[in-house]
């Protein structure tokens, strides 16, 4: 590699999503905490981090997810590690509940005036801007797609590290959340499946990527 353009695009021209996976062959603990650190670290809007990240081993639940999930059929059937991703529910995110409280005074610790000031943005962001509380869904649907940002960058982390993956939205999410919620994988009052994702060796290879060029995908406005 010439430069660390050529290193970037070499890792995106790379990078697949796993279609099938190797049983045989398991990701190191170093690996995967260097996945899930770089998760932890992923930028979310208002800082807020909406999100947690569950490593499901139990294989009775998975089978049990199995009829529901078909998206993860080849993850289940050999990925050394089922990730779930959950988003904060609404009620978790509105103005002023106790989570929000939480972050802004015991992890973002920003001044008192600042932090009023960011109490602030965000009420008129949540109630004008975004629209959040326009209905039930909105507030989780806004925090599903903060979920996305994590995913992306575990995925590119795995391919630096040389790991497979796949991100898996193919599932029917409320009999999943049911079935979670009711094994007591989460609290459903703070959290609901926003997305899966699987690691781990591939034991196939993988077609040519496709792609439609750069040309039909950006542009520049003067």
């Amino acid at each position: 590699m010439n430069s660390k353009n050529d290193y970037l695009m070499d890792i995106f021209e790379n990078r697949y999503t796993c279609k099938g996976y190797d049983p045989e062959k398991t990701v190191s603990d170093e690996g995967f905490n260097t996945i899930m650190e770089v998760a932890r670290l992923s930028p979310s809007s208002n800082g807020f981090e909406p999100w947690k990240f569950i490593r499901l081993n139990n294989r009775d639940i998975i089978e049990e997810l199995r009829p529901h999930a078909w998206g993860a059929a080849n993850a289940f059937n050999g990925a050394s590690h089922i990730v779930l991703i959950l988003a904060k529910t609404t009620e978790e995110i509105l103005p002023g509940s106790d989570y929000l409280e939480r972050i802004y005074t015991e992890i973002q610790k920003y001044p008192e005036e600042l932090s009023k000031q960011r109490r602030e943005n965000y009420d008129h962001f949540y109630k004008e801007d975004f629209n959040l509380a326009e209905n039930e869904r909105a507030g989780f649907d806004w925090t599903s797609k903060q979920c996305y940002i994590p995913l992306a960058n575990m995925l590119t982390a795995a391919a630096v590290l040389g790991i497979d993956s796949t991100p898996i939205e193919g599932f029917h999410q409320e009999k999943v959340h049911e079935i979670l919620t009711k094994h007591h994988v989460y609290d459903p009052k703070e959290y609901k499946i926003a997305i899966m994702a699987a690691f781990g060796y591939t034991n196939r290879d993988h077609r040519e990527k496709k792609r439609r060029p750069l040309s039909e995908v950006w542009e520049t406005v003067e």
